[in-house]
Parts: C-alpha cells; sequence; structure tokens
C-alpha cells in the first residue's frame, strides 16, 4: 500500500487535518464554538470585543487591569500614519474596498521597522497595532472613496463604538453599538476556514504579519468566504416585500441557484452564531421600523430549513442588522476583516512560534512521456 492509498484526495481539502490549533474549535456536531477554551455564547453575552481580542491573542481572559493596559495600547494605536492616508487618497475612487484595505495593510509594513521580527512579542506589537488600526482603515477607506473626509477615532467610544462614530460622524445609537460589538465577537476567529489558512501558509514561508494578512484579505474577498454577507442582503433586496419570499426562494431553488447565507462546511443543524444574533436582527429591526427585512429573514429560514434542511450561517442575520443600522452594503465584507483580524493575527503568531513550510501534495492529473517536438515541426 503506497501513500497515496493511505492519504486520499479530498476536493476542498474537506475534512482533512492541515495543522493544530490551541485558538478555536468548532464543534460541529454539538452545534458549538470555543474560542481558546471559552462558549461563544458566553463570551457574547457577557464581553466586550476588546476581552475577546485579549482572550485569542493572549491565550487567557484579562484581569481588569489586564484589560484596562490592553485598551490603552489599542487607543494608541487607532489612528492611521499620515502615509497611510496618503495612499488611500491617491486610489481610485469608488474603487473595490478590500483591494484598498490591502494597500493600507501593506503600507502599515512597510512603515513598520520591526515587520521581519517574527519573535513573539514583536509579533503581538503587530496584532495590536493591526487589531486597533483596521477599524479605522475600513471605516474611512470608505470615506476617502466616496469624497468624504476621514474622522479621528475618539477616544471616549469602545473599539465597536467607535468604528460607528468614524463611518458616520456622529455617536451611535446604543443597541447599535451593541450589535457591533457582538459582531465583532462573532466573527473575530473560526479555525482554518480559506483566508486564515491562507495567511498561516504565507506566514509560514516566515513572510512578515502583513504580507501574511494582505493575502487574507484577498481570500475573504471571495463570494465563497467573506463576500457570502453582500449577496445575502442583495437576496433580501431582491425579494423587496415578504411575501414575495417564499416564492423566490422556490424560484432558486428550481433553478438550482446558491442563496447566499444558509449552510456552512462546518456546521450541519446551524451556525451558532447566526442563533446568537437571530434575536438581535428583530430588536434592530423594531427599532429601525424595517420588520419587512425581519420577515423576509423568517421566511426564507423557514423555506430553507423545509426544502433543504440547510440553516442560516452568521452572514445572513450579520447582513440584515448591518442594513437596517445604514451600514452600505460594500462595507460588510471589510467589516468581517476589521474583527478577523484578530484571528489572523493570531494564528499568524502560532505558526511563527512553532513553525514548518505548509506545502501539501497534488494529484498529477495530465498526461505523461508525451515526445518532444522542435518549434519549426508543430503544426
Amino acid at each position: 500500500m503506497n501513500e497515496k492509498d493511505i492519504i486520499p484526495y479530498r476536493p476542498g481539502l474537506e475534512g482533512v487535518t492541515a495543522g493544530v490549533s490551541a485558538i478555536s474549535d468548532v464543534i460541529a456536531a454539538e452545534n458549538r464554538l470555543i474560542y481558546r477554551g471559552y462558549d461563544i455564547r458566553e463570551l457574547a453575552k457577557h464581553c466586550s470585543f476588546e476581552e475577546v481580542a485579549y482572550l485569542v491573542l493572549m491565550g487567557e481572559l484579562p484581569t481588569r487591569a489586564q484589560l484596562e493596559q490592553f485598551n490603552r495600547e489599542l487607543l494608541t494605536n487607532r489612528e492611521l500614519p499620515a502615509e497611510v492616508y496618503n495612499v488611500l487618497h491617491a486610489l481610485p475612487k469608488e474603487g473595490n474596498l478590500m483591494a484598498a484595505l490591502q494597500a493600507g495593510v501593506a503600507t502599515l509594513g512597510m512603515m513598520d521597522h520591526h515587520a521581519d521580527d517574527h519573535s513573539h512579542d514583536a509579533n503581538l506589537k503587530k496584532a495590536i497595532r493591526l487589531t486597533a488600526s483596521m477599524a479605522t482603515l475600513v471605516a474611512n477607506v470608505y470615506r476617502i472613496l466616496h469624497y468624504e473626509d476621514p474622522v479621528k477615532p475618539n477616544p471616549n467610544l469602545g473599539h465597536a463604538a467607535n468604528f460607528l462614530y468614524m463611518l458616520f460622524g456622529r455617536e451611535p445609537e446604543p443597541l447599535h453599538a451593541e450589535v457591533m460589538n457582538l459582531t465583532f465577537i462573532l466573527y473575530t476567529e473560526h479555525g482554518y476556514n480559506a483566508s486564515t489558512f491562507t495567511a498561516r501558509v504565507i506566514a509560514s514561508t516566515l513572510a512578515d504579519m502583513y504580507s501574511a494578512v494582505v493575502g487574507a484579505i484577498g481570500a475573504l474577498r471571495g463570494s465563497l468566504h467573506g463576500g457570502a454577507n453582500e449577496a445575502a442582503m442583495e437576496a433580501m433586496l431582491d425579494i423587496g416585500t415578504p411575501d414575495r419570499a417564499e416564492a423566490w426562494v422556490m424560484e432558486k431553488l428550481a433553478q438550482k441557484a446558491r442563496i447566499m447565507g444558509f449552510g456552512h462546511r462546518e456546521y450541519k443543524t446551524g451556525d451558532i452564531r447566526a442563533v446568537i444574533l437571530k434575536d438581535y436582527v428583530r430588536q434592530v429591526a423594531e427599532q429601525t421600523g424595517r420588520m419587512d427585512i425581519y420577515q423576509i429573514q423568517e421566511t426564507m429560514e423557514q423555506v430553507m430549513k423545509r426544502e433543504k434542511n440547510l440553516f442560516p450561517n452568521v452572514d445572513f442575520p450579520a447582513a440584515a442588522v448591518y442594513y437596517m443600522m445604514g451600514i452600505p452594503i460594500p462595507l460588510y465584507t471589510p467589516i468581517f476583516a476589521a474583527a478577523r483580524i484578530v484571528g489572523w493575527s493570531a494564528h499568524i503568531i502560532e505558526q511563527h512560534d512553532n513553525n514548518r513550510l505548509i506545502r501539501p501534495r497534488s494529484d498529477y492529473s495530465g498526461p505523461r512521456d508525451l515526445p518532444f517536438v522542435p518549434i519549426d515541426q508543430r503544426g
């Protein structure tokens, strides 16, 4: 029996273990998600995003003193250097936001004289810098590319509330700040997903953290990963009114079209993150007078469960709450990046701390032993 008999090819590497990590665990059979040993439901209920970021990066929940120090470091690193703003202002207006994020992160990397120091402490400093500045980058990239002046961070607001403040230029509604804090927590980390695995592969070459994050942003841009939340909201807008929701879903299913926001490679009986967020969809709908969005979601969820036994993933409710909060659809995936930067950074640190170059094998499917023909004898 040869090695290929022992390790068969699996499309999409489904079910293949590609590494060992202490950062998070998706327990699909129990519909659970664990960050560093803690159930996501407990973290979502009791923690700020800053506490969860500390947990994921440092490996343990902070004491009050540790959290205060961590918050001070985040505040210090929120604002972007002038050089980054110069780059952002030079980008084509109304260009792709994810590409603009890549340019911003790459510029930050060029300015960091310790970018190629892969020691644990140096990487933690980079992770804190990126966690703090990514939200600023997302909000102000959007503003700059839409002919608006950037907004300076508000040191009196928490991470999530400050993001909304920079985006809209005013302090957010308390409920909206709470929802943004929650979605940041839910999007923080999720194992070896496509963008995180991309970051680890790049880091395994001993590339710097910024380069790995630029690659992760590229992976997140795809519609089958981060772009799913945007596609889910576009579907709801296409439906328009609750009375059209069931017929719309049935028509798409008859066409064998993919309905974004449903199903997940890991979860088979429902994404726990979607379950946590669902109640907030109703709260925001009631507050904003958009119960039609909530009703469309309810009908879509019922029909998809009845017809395909598929459940919503986190992108489905996240899209709805963002839309009702007035956040433009092109920002949904960049917001994902503003939260997932914590998970990416933690995985890059973990990779560098115990590195081995990630280099999988492929099974060749092309021809062999073709006779070579000189160029002047080819058809």
